[in-house]
């Protein structure tokens, strides 16, 4: 899950002092926020071109500051983004969604439930040492712990054990078609056991080194002001063009004003209002590339859109066009799923089909869609009698998106009503029951961290925690777990293609539009990925002059 909050003071003032010590800056640059574009038209590539120059530094923004570098007790994009280039993991994340070994020389199965993972015997942690089977071990036990932030990953998993001198078995409670794709991602992070049990609770705090093999190793950290990352020259991969990253953090308009002024570098924009505010600005290039992310509505457990009819006839009144012209600057793609395009990390034609396969949740409704929506109205079983309550922040999007809300239930015979609250309590709506207490949708930004969408669709089990609205369905239940076992990937394609229709006729979260992954960079600069990898790739590693 991805939420969108805003900057600490100390962090947009570091950002401001970045800014306002630039000099000879060209405030008169044209800032291209009144161009808008059509996302159904933006070619969603994967890459930049390759770079060709090395550069000393480059000034990187982040939204925030990390809380901390210790992604199994804080995760966050910010701290990702930053440790994507200081630390590996078992399997990596391609440019292109996909999934490789990394830290893996070679992965066998001997029969369904088990996983043998030979390592590289030439990776050396920033501190000298050789990774060894030990550390690989410590690393997974400790990120399975019950109160880490991946400890879900490792549900299924019935035992590990070093069975070499570079070799680990992991054994399943039954067959785990994601479990390698969770290795790309925080739960493969290989650590340093010395490192980390010297430094303990302190361990991903300022002035602490990092415990990790990676091309860069951590450099200065300066709370409220900035974290530094420096090429490792004792890499044991290919040599960075970059010799250091320097990241600060800003709110929306202090990064676009950092950016116009070349005061920084580059962003991976974590709004997309952001790169809406600078397209058009000389100096600059935009890249978008594919995400998981999607904007949706969550139905929640205070019962206004309890009716299914009633949920199927918004979705089918809801203006994603107007939403996305008027909210997001064009560069948000009307979407019939709550999970965006990157999560198709295989069978990608499969995936595409099946999604225009999907009719309940138009680009611009047109009258057969009003006309349907209001007959599906007529016959609910449960029409709400009282206004339908609508929950956000103030960010522009979100007040687009609940605004079209409240427009579409008028249209369709029903009232809606709009709250508002701070960004913090707006962050509590998503893990509180009692926080959305007072609402009956929430307007949501969602990402999942895998490259495959029963990675998402699990939140409709009877079981889970997101699926406030209480669905219940044996049926969906069985097949959402026999995909997650099923290890073929045109197999398990077909099962989640048949999860996919069945969570969208039940309408259990009502899709908006989908999110691409904003790369805002110097126009002097190139390499970085442009997809959602970021998060998990070594992105600076690529990066250089053109």
């Amino acid at each position: 899950m991805k939420l969108r909050t805003t900057v600490a003071a100390a962090g947009l003032a570091g950002a401001m002092a970045l800014t306002t010590a630039c000099s000879g800056a060209d405030t008169t640059r044209p800032t291209g926020a009144g161009a808008t574009a059509d996302a159904a038209q933006l070619a969603l590539t994967p890459t930049t071109a390759k770079a060709k120059g090395e550069v000393s530094t480059v000034n990187w923004l982040l939204e925030d500051e990390p809380d901390s570098l210790d992604l199994d007790t804080q995760g966050g994009s910010a701290g990702r983004t930053v440790l994507s280039n200081v630390c590996e993991r078992l399997y990596q994340l391609r440019p292109d969604m996909s999934v490789k070994p990394s830290l893996v020389r070679q992965a066998t199965g001997p029969d369904d439930k088990t996983l043998v993972l030979s390592l590289r015997d030439d990776v050396v942690f920033h501190d000298g040492s050789a990774m060894t089977a030990d550390d690989v071990l410590f690393s997974l036990r400790r990120h399975a712990r019950p109160e880490m932030e991946q400890s879900d990953e490792f549900a299924n998993v019935a035992e590990m054990t070093r069975t070499g001198d570079l070799e680990i078995t992991i054994t399943f409670k039954q067959p785990d078609a994601l479990f390698t794709k969770a290795l790309a991602g925080d739960a493969g992070l290989v650590y340093n056991r010395e490192q980390v049990e010297k430094a303990g609770k302190e361990f991903g705090t300022p002035g602490r080194p990092d415990a990790c093999s990676g091309p860069y190793r951590l450099g200065d950290w300066k709370s409220g002001d900035s974290i530094v990352i420096n090429r490792s020259d004792s890499y044991w991969g290919e040599k960075p063009l970059t010799q250091q990253v320097v990241f600060r953090w800003a709110d929306d308009s202090a990064m676009v004003n950092a950016l116009k002024t070349g005061a920084a570098d580059g962003t991976y924009a974590d709004s997309i209002s952001t790169a809406a505010a600078l397209r058009g600005t000389k100096g600059l290039d935009q890249h978008y590339g594919p995400s998981t992310a999607a904007l949706a509505l969550i139905p929640t457990e205070r019962g206004g859109l309890a009716d299914p009819d009633i949920r199927r006839a918004l979705a089918l009144a809801l203006d994603r066009a107007g939403i996305a012209r008027s909210g997001y600057g064009g560069l948000v793609e009307p979407w019939a799923t709550p999970v965006g395009s990157g999560a198709w990390g295989y069978e990608k034609e499969a995936f595409a089909a099946a999604q225009k396969q999907l009719t309940g949740a138009p680009a611009r409704p047109g009258a057969g869609d009003i006309a349907a929506a209001k007959k599906l109205v007529e016959n609910a079983k449960a029409a709400p009698d009282k206004p339908i309550v609508i929950g956000t922040d103030s960010s522009q999007g979100r007040l687009v998106i609940a605004n079209a809300v409240r427009a579409a239930l008028q249209q369709i015979g029903l009232k809606g009503q709009i709250k508002t609250v701070p960004p913090a309590e707006y962050g509590e709506f998503y893990g509180d029951k009692e926080a959305r207490a007072g609402i009956d949708v929430l307007v949501a930004d969602w990402y999942i961290s895998k490259s495959d969408p029963i990675g998402f669709y699990d939140n409709g089990l009877s079981d889970s925690s997101n699926n406030w609205i209480g669905f219940s369905s044996p049926d969906y239940d069985s097949k959402v777990k026999e995909a997650m076992r099923t290890l073929d990937d045109k197999k398990r394609a077909a099962l989640v293609i048949d999860v996919q229709r069945r969570f969208s006729e039940a309408a259990l979260w009502i899709p908006v539009a989908q999110t691409p992954t904003a790369l805002v960079i110097d126009d002097k600069l190139t390499g970085p990925p442009a997809s959602m990898a970021y998060l998990y790739y070594p992105w600076a590693a690529a990066l250089g002059a053109k």
